[in-house]
């Protein structure tokens, strides 16, 4: 097996043995982030090999300021928000000063749900919700970059984040069966 530098090295000659073995590496764990950002699987790989395409193409051009496997996630990511920016006008802007600041703050409850079923609720999301939910609390992103990255208010930002946690609150509360049904039946 190649070191990261080797594989790095080989990558930027072409070599597609390297190529292989970068995308075996990494391809997994990437998929899981472009799950995060689809409606399905086939969509999921779609960004994934969109994305490694993008890695290929651009590998020479990767300073070493950051680990590798966050600088491939941050290409997977971009192509997924790509791929989401048409589907992103359909939500209209909400003024953060009309939220209702007592939205609960309780945790989901997620007791007994794996990952997988987890990435099956989140998909269940409006994309716009989906997306945000996914930058802020999974990719560890502020409303600032959010709205900076996808061209909305920072406002707007907050408010789909609150009713991304509203609507997977009520998803799990309200009807964990269909919830549960709803992961088996894909």
């Amino acid at each position: 097996m190649l070191s990261e530098e080797q594989l790095i090295e080989g990558c930027c000659s072409n070599q597609r043995s390297s190529q292989k073995q970068l995308y075996e590496r990494f391809s997994g764990k990437m998929l899981v982030v472009g799950m995060r950002y689809s409606k399905s699987r086939f969509e999921a790989e779609d960004i994934l090999q969109e994305a490694f395409v993008k890695v290929f193409e651009n590998i020479q051009t990767f300073r070493r300021e950051c680990p590798l496997e966050q600088w491939i996630k941050r290409i997977v990511v971009n192509t997924a928000l790509k791929q989401n920016r048409s589907k992103l006008y359909l939500f209209p802007a909400v003024d953060v000063d009309t939220l209702d600041e007592g939205l609960p703050d309780a945790e989901l409850t997620l007791s007994g749900l794996q990952l997988q079923e987890l990435l099956r609720v989140i998909q269940q999301l409006p994309t716009r919700c989906q997306v945000i939910f996914n930058l802020y609390a999974i990719e560890g992103y502020t409303h600032r970059e959010i709205a900076d990255t996808l061209g909305i208010q920072e406002g707007t930002s907050k408010s789909q984040y609150a009713r991304a946690r509203s609507l997977l609150q009520t998803m799990l509360k309200q009807n964990p069966d269909a919830v549960y049904e709803s992961i088996r039946s894909r």
